[in-house]
């Protein structure tokens, strides 16, 4: 029995199950469990890729359940969380009314994107569109920016549902958008041919150290800006 080829798929699994923890935690409004079982997942599914091109047994199976345990780790439970945003009220359950019902667009834009994913030949040394863990972080971080940060501003921006439906909206777009974002993988360790991974990844530090949670959306807003600017001068 080759037990290497079951590695990569129990990491999957247990991506899955974090993801499902997540979900009763935020069903729970315990949004900073769920923020960090969501980033246990995410970890997780960034090793399953990982120990499957070790021990050389990817396979079809393999691909079907990454985008499955996904699915649940940073679709639903996002989709989830942007319908408790959505509610306005997060001491007692007020689902008054279709408004907060739409925050799962969220989780329909990381479906489509996951099944287009899998089909995509061009997906393979970057993306195409947010990725759905970077979306899920974003969603996941927002609660926390909400009950965290002194800023009148920020409250009034994440309080708001017509804002938090914006939000929603632009959340299942750039999923699926038809705009290059380069690849945090690094090959080597030469500084010039990854300039900008290092460049983000001292940004990000820098917005987590000063920031703190609100440093998360932050991040994941530089990612999608660096990344247009950097196919713009591909282009040049």
């Amino acid at each position: 029995m080759n037990i290497k080829k079951h590695v990569p798929n129990l990491i999957t699994l247990l991506n899955l199950f974090s993801g499902c923890i997540a979900l009763v935690f935020a069903a729970e409004l315990n949004f900073e469990m769920a923020f960090f079982f969501v980033c246990l997942g995410i970890f997780l599914d960034f090793f399953d890729g990982f120990f499957a091109r070790l021990f050389k047994v990817s396979s079809p199976l393999g691909l079907q359940l990454d985008s499955l345990a996904d699915m649940v780790t940073s679709g639903v439970v996002p989709g989830y969380v942007m319908f408790n945003l959505l509610s306005g009220d997060y001491d007692e359950f007020s689902h008054q009314g279709i408004l907060p019902y739409l925050g799962f667009i969220i989780t329909l834009g990381s479906c489509y994107r996951l099944a287009n994913f899998n089909i995509d030949t061009r997906q393979t040394d970057s993306f195409i569109g947010l990725p759905t863990p970077a979306n899920a972080l974003f969603i996941l971080s927002l609660p926390l920016v909400l009950k965290h940060s002194d800023s009148l501003i920020v409250f009034e921006i994440l309080s708001n549902q017509w804002a938090l439906l914006a939000i929603t909206l632009f959340s299942a777009y750039i999923l699926n958008a038809e705009i290059p974002l380069f690849s945090l993988k690094i090959k080597d360790f030469t500084f010039k041919k990854n300039a900008l991974q290092i460049i983000f990844l001292t940004l990000s530090l820098f917005l987590l150290g000063f920031f703190q949670y609100l440093g998360i959306p932050l991040i994941i807003i530089t990612y999608v800006l660096l990344s247009v600017v950097n196919n713009k001068f591909l282009k040049k």
